[in-house]
């Protein structure tokens, strides 16, 4: 089971990239600077919730786990 903090700090890594691509892409199609960094700082915003609500919820759902071991037999 994943931990909250371990939760955060991937959903953080992941949104950094993920922006910078967005931020890149509005620029090759628009560019315009500005509004390339204000979608890019937007997406981290908006995904950032949205990945970590995910990966929480995804967290809580037995889905294609498998017991470990240890967790049939505790000592």
């Amino acid at each position: 089971m994943e931990t909250t903090s371990r939760s955060i700090v991937k959903a953080i890594s992941y949104r950094i990239l993920g922006s910078l691509c967005t931020a890149g892409i509005v620029a090759v199609l628009t560019g315009n600077m500005k509004l390339s960094a204000g979608a890019g700082a937007l997406d981290v915003v908006v995904k950032l919730v949205a990945y970590f609500a995910h990966e929480r919820i995804w967290n809580s759902i037995p889905f294609g786990r498998q017991r470990s071991s240890w967790e049939d037999h505790p000592a």
